[in-house]
């Protein structure tokens, strides 16, 4: 299907609750938690993360413990997005700190505790990120996080995957905690399109490395184009038969 097509079928499905939304996901809801966790823990698999969703456990599991509780976290944080959707809350500050405990609180290292950082809350080192350490200081995250979000409010539906691109790779090159910008950004990301009626998109892990060329494209010259064409890419392949 082409983009377009993808995006009045799924306007046609009235999505106006959390349980439109979650019929109108089905197991891509799976999909998606298992995608975002694989771009950042190479030995998660499509069925444990099915087994949590639907079970609420792994059988035989004896790989790193951190991946059963990074799981969980996505569970749980898309249960938050489901409830907030219901309520159709705005994306503020509130809302991005909810999104980051609830993603991060099983597996936030023991050498961020001892450094004072914590799940939900910003970041208190100097944590940088990609190939070119992007990142704000610490004592700018608050104020440059303000002005994203703020920029987020009466996007026009002709504009909404473009403000997707724009709020994601600022998101990302902003690095406002000490770990899981990436999961929180991602799932931000969709919960704004969910919110301005568009599908949401699945950025599947073996297209990392578009999706990473697209992200420093931005750090370095601020040029946008990358990740909005790889955003309409995800979307066609994530929907190609809704």
């Amino acid at each position: 299907m082409e983009y377009k097509e993808i995006i009045e079928a799924w306007r046609a499905k009235d999505i106006q609750n959390r349980d439109d939304l979650a019929s109108a996901m089905g197991d891509k809801a799976i999909t998606l938690a298992f995608h975002t966790n694989r771009l950042e823990y190479r030995d998660i698999t499509y069925h444990d993360t099915e087994d949590i969703f639907k079970l609420n456990r792994i059988n035989n599991f004896t790989g790193d413990t951190r991946i059963v509780f990074a799981i969980k976290d996505a569970k749980n944080a898309w249960n938050l997005f489901l409830d907030s959707f219901n309520d159709m809350r705005p994306i503020d500050e509130d809302l991005v700190k909810e999104f980051h405990f609830e993603l991060t609180l099983g597996t936030y290292a023991g050498e961020r505790y001892r450094h004072g950082e914590r799940p939900g809350e910003y970041k208190i080192g100097d944590y940088v990120t990609g190939r070119y350490e992007v990142g704000a200081p610490p004592e700018d995250v608050q104020m440059e996080m303000q002005e994203l979000l703020g920029e987020l409010e009466d996007v026009p539906s002709a504009k909404v995957l473009v403000a997707a691109a724009y709020f994601h790779v600022k998101f990302e090159n902003i690095h406002g905690f000490a770990d899981g910008n990436g999961r929180t950004g991602r799932l931000l990301m969709n919960y704004f399109l969910a919110c301005n009626d568009h599908p949401l998109i699945i950025i599947h892990e073996e297209d990392r490395k578009g999706y990473m060329s697209a992200l420093e494209a931005w750090d370095l010259n601020q040029d946008l184009d990358p990740m909005k064409t790889f955003l309409e890419e995800q979307t066609i392949k994530t929907w190609d038969s809704i």
